[in-house]
């Protein structure tokens, strides 16, 4: 379900971790000992890229409060620099929807070296981020052991599966909320939360910095953004789809000029084999970046999204978009129809608790629906102020918060660490 939802993925591949403190999968040598303040210490769950985000803010904001509090990490680098000790290492290439069966034994394998992790070293609280199929599971075992379990981004329960609030209200002690009606959804249910605002706007952006970049981006009106995602299977459904948008865009107006966002330079070499393999090939007037979405953003035009996380980002900025999730069996969105609770999917949406994106999800057809949306708000300057305007409105929710200080407090809290 979750991936017409897309805040994130669920599932992700697992390896052993080979690098930094230890070489084990389970066993921590080196800095385990290590005095703690009051409280013992935290282990954090995270298994793709976007928690791995999330969760390094959380650690470095902890980190900086009380240096010597132990936190270990089922993480990624991010975490790893921010100050967890790395048990293992999750990886990136995660599977959104129904994970198959290798990828269900894979978790299985995980969490049964999880919990002998958890029995071994007894952390004071599990802090899992995201991924609540992956992490739910992890959450019944450490709330088994005694831990106390705080959810780092709060479960799409208000969307999908409401049934599954029961099994949350048994193993949470607090939720940390990043979008603001999730706070009163789950206290109405018993379910202790509490809005702490969302990480994409606790930094502010240097604008001058992202105009310099954007500057060899290209020159052109007007100027489109392609924002396909980053796993494969959502590669190979949305890229197509927005090449010919593109080559629609591009004929209807020739100084178009076009900038694809990519994740990875994996990604970026997956994006150009896909094109070039095309019968148009790679067009001449698009470019493919890395890891500079928010430059892209602030240089773009209009924005063609794929339903996600970068919604925000695109919001941040408040650029005109055109979000959509392209799924290739309609049956699928029939069987989903029957527990899903929203009729809205994309976030500045469901923020707002109307349209005021364009949004197509799921999408079935090609490009020619994107298409005529983005020449609406490409030619019509009343629509896309409507929608920047609308935007703001959303966005104001999230003024005057931090959501690392935030989740930090709550944190703190339930563990019962002495602020420093």
């Amino acid at each position: 379900m979750k991936d017409m939802l897309t805040l994130s993925g669920e599932h992700a591949t697992l390896r052993p971790y080979s690098g930094g403190v230890t070489q084990a999968p389970v066993h921590i040598q080196a800095r385990e000992r290590r005095p703690t303040p009051k409280g013992g210490a935290l282990l954090f769950t995270a298994f793709e890229p976007s928690g791995d985000d999330h969760a390094s803010a959380v650690i470095a904001e902890l980190k900086a409060r009380h240096p010597d509090l132990a936190i270990y990490a089922w993480g990624g680098p991010k975490m790893e620099r921010a100050g967890a000790v790395i048990v293992e290492r999750t990886g990136d290439d995660a599977v959104m929807g129904m994970p198959g069966i290798k990828k269900i034994i894979e978790h299985h394998k995980i969490n049964e070296r999880i919990e002998e992790w958890i029995k071994q070293h007894r952390p004071a609280a599990h802090i899992p981020v995201d991924s609540p199929a992956a992490n739910t599971p992890i959450a019944e075992i450490a709330k088994q052991n005694g831990c106390r379990v705080v959810h780092l981004v709060a479960p799409q329960i208000w969307a999908w599966g409401r049934w599954r609030i029961h099994k949350l209200r048994r193993i949470t002690d607090l939720v940390l909320c990043m979008l603001p009606f999730e706070e009163v959804f789950f206290t109405r249910r018993r379910v202790p939360a509490r809005f702490i605002g969302h990480f994409l706007f606790d930094k502010k952006l240097d604008f001058e910095a992202l105009d310099r970049r954007g500057s060899i981006f290209g020159d052109g009106e007007p100027r489109v953004a392609m924002m396909p995602g980053s796993r494969p299977d959502e590669l190979a459904r949305n890229f197509p789809i927005l090449l010919d948008a593109y080559a629609a865009i591009k004929k209807k107006h020739a100084g178009a000029v076009g900038v694809v966002a990519a994740t990875s330079d994996r990604v970026a070499a997956e994006l150009k084999r896909m094109a070039e393999a095309s019968p148009a090939g790679w067009p001449e007037s698009l470019r493919v970046f890395v890891q500079d979405t928010d430059a892209i953003v602030r240089w773009c035009s209009l924005a063609l999204v794929k339903s996600g996380t970068v919604t925000m980002q695109v919001a941040k900025q408040n650029k005109p978009m055109v979000v959509f999730y392209k799924k290739s069996n309609p049956l699928f969105y029939l069987m989903a129809r029957t527990v899903l609770s929203t009729k809205m999917f994309s976030l500045p949406n469901v923020l707002a608790r109307k349209r005021i994106v364009p949004e197509f999800i799921p999408h079935f057809g090609g490009a020619s629906a994107i298409v005529r949306a983005a020449e609406e708000l490409l030619t019509d300057p009343v629509k896309a102020e409507k929608q920047r305007r609308e935007m703001a409105e959303v966005l104001a929710t999230f003024s005057n918060k931090n959501a690392a200080a935030e989740a930090a407090d709550g944190i703190e809290e339930v563990v019962g660490i002495e602020k420093s």
